[in-house]
């Protein structure tokens, strides 16, 4: 295992500044994932880990070793840093077997035969691709290739190792295997974990905690699952992780309506919790928690409803806004059946509220 530092990185290119000012520890044998929009630096910041960019400012610690500093004039090259990578697109050499792909860091750190060939068998065990040695990438499947480069990384370092996009390109069935494969692997090996990837619903079910990344490269929220999904740090986080519905509304006389176009569409009559009152205000709710209530005032049509196996997901339009609705099959047993068309009365749970942004709030 080991700990790894960030410490005021600072990334551009050219002009352009990727990365300002960036600090982040990650914690010993733990599974971090780094998420956010494509363009917020996540793949500069694992590359200048890994020794393939030189930042423009600050230093990288791997442990207590101090790996780059410009100011000190310190940087280890790639190999010397004995970090494990797995890339998006498996990386693994197309003309070489799966022993000799595995066996390449080993091999280009002058191991002993012996220890390589112990080490190789060891890797391929724990990824279960024992018996593939003589396989070349073309005779194997896509989940079988990202195992590979996985058991090539194990080679490189059983420390640490950096996962950049690596399950993007398997179909949904094998996404959902790989992860349960990943976690296995770390609980067994007790390996520190980057994870790398704009899919917020991968990182938050494998990584022990998620570090959410604005556009502009500055950190937005540290935490794990249910602090995420609980307690959003902003409007971005709410929006970004899962499906989300903004809902402008106004407070009026004591009373808060949807839309002020829509006088009558009050959903609360006294000051609900997290409302800051004396600005143009959004609610930011998920679909799950709109429940369909026919006593409440705030009425909606159904303009879509499909069947999603799991649940039921609906499109509701109220005022001249459309909102998206879930039911669960658990919820669905009440007999009340939903069809398009039907007028629908809406009810809020678990709502935030966050500034409206220009053009939310109808004046």
């Amino acid at each position: 295992m080991a700990k790894i530092k960030f410490d005021h990185v600072t990334v551009k290119y050219g002009n352009h500044t990727v990365v300002k000012d960036f600090s982040l520890e990650v914690k010993e044998g733990e599974i971090l994932g780094i998420v956010g929009p494509s363009g917020c630096g996540k793949t500069s910041l694992v590359r200048s880990l890994g020794g393939f960019l030189n930042p423009d400012e600050g230093d990288i610690y791997i442990s207590d070793n101090l790996v780059y500093s410009k100011k000190k004039r310190i940087n280890r090259s790639p190999e010397t840093r004995r970090l494990g990578i797995v890339f998006q697109d498996y990386a693994i050499w197309p003309h070489l077997s799966v022993y000799d792909n595995v066996a390449y860091p080993l091999k280009k750190r002058k191991t002993p035969k012996a220890e390589i060939d112990k080490l190789v068998r060891q890797a391929l065990e724990q990824v279960r691709m024992t018996g593939y040695e003589k396989h070349m990438p073309a005779q194997l499947s896509g989940g079988q290739q990202q195992r590979v480069a996985i058991a090539r990384a194990l080679t490189s370092s059983n420390d640490i190792i950096i996962m950049d996009e690596p399950i993007t390109n398997l179909d949904a069935k094998l996404r959902e295997g790989m992860l349960d494969e990943i976690r296995v692997l770390q609980q067994n090996l007790h390996t520190t974990i980057i994870y790398i990837t704009h899919d917020q619903e991968a990182a938050l079910q494998l990584c022990d905690r998620v570090v959410i990344m604005e556009p502009n490269g500055n950190i937005c929220q540290i935490g794990t699952d249910e602090d995420i999904i609980e307690r959003p740090a902003n409007r971005f986080v709410f929006k970004f992780i899962g499906v989300s519905n903004f809902i402008p509304v106004v407070e009026e006389k004591g009373k808060y309506y949807v839309y002020q176009a829509k006088k009558e569409l009050c959903y609360a009559e006294k000051k609900p919790k997290g409302f800051i009152s004396g600005k143009p205000s959004v609610m930011g709710i998920r679909p799950m928690d709109i429940v369909f209530d026919d006593e409440s005032p705030v009425k909606g049509v159904i303009t879509q409803a499909v069947f999603l196996g799991t649940l039921f997901n609906y499109f509701v339009k109220i005022g001249g806004a459309e909102l998206r609705v879930q039911r669960s099959m658990l919820d669905s047993l009440d007999g009340r059946e939903y069809k398009e068309g039907e007028t629908v009365g809406l009810r809020f749970l678990n709502e935030k509220y966050y500034d409206a942004e220009e053009g939310e709030v109808r004046k």
